[in-house]
């Protein structure tokens, strides 16, 4: 696969005993929110396609580096309809919140957003739960994420689950979007990825 880096570093590696693709991104990349608004940022090795409807599978799995900053939550997921203006959605995991005692901060473990107009602190100030969602998920352990996309909505499945653990019904960037499929990591990770597919819709 002819992957385009976008920042990151991209190599095979195997992680738990799989063969994997090794997604990086340097420390210098890391954002201070003491200097800065956290937000969503295109990060990623990507393959260039026409995907517009279809189904994306592929398993991940994520650890925090050694010098990973304080709101590290070993974020990993996919970006898809990438365009030649390097707009895109995305639906990406927080690992490291699902399993914490605090209950908000576990309800933000699956976020959806549309680059660079739609960054998650954007959605969540202006339709809070509606755009993330909790799921029983950890870092270091891999997951399957499927994610049926038609039209205007983005189904995602977990684990093979027969039900969708998050639904977006009104995909930002409309319908008629189309264009590459990225592996998509922010600050504090290190991502693994694997079996990726792409499949036409059923």
């Amino acid at each position: 696969m002819n992957f385009k880096l976008q920042g990151v570093s991209l190599n095979e590696k195997t992680f738990q005993g799989r063969t994997a693709l090794e997604v990086t991104m340097p420390s210098s990349a890391t954002q201070d929110p003491a200097k800065e608004t956290l937000t969503d940022r295109d990060y990623m090795a990507w393959l260039p396609r026409d995907f517009g409807d279809g189904i994306i599978k592929v398993d991940v799995a994520s650890v925090l580096t050694p010098d990973a900053p304080g709101y590290a939550r070993g974020f990993i997921g996919i970006a898809f309809r990438i365009d030649a203006q390097n707009r895109f959605e995305s639906i990406y995991l927080r690992p490291a919140n699902s399993r914490v005692e605090d209950q908000v901060r576990r309800n933000h473990t699956i976020q959806y957003v549309a680059y660079p107009d739609f960054p998650f602190p954007l959605l969540r100030r202006d339709a809070p739960e509606k755009y993330e969602t909790y799921a029983d998920i950890g870092l270091g352990e891999w997951i399957g994420m499927r994610i049926e996309v038609k039209g205007t909505t983005a189904r995602l499945f977990l684990n093979d689950g027969p039900n969708p653990a998050f639904i977006v019904c009104d995909l930002k960037l409309g319908a008629d979007q189309r264009g590459g499929i990225g592996l998509w990591i922010e600050a504090g990770t290190v991502g693994y990825f694997a079996d990726l597919q792409v499949l036409p819709s059923p």
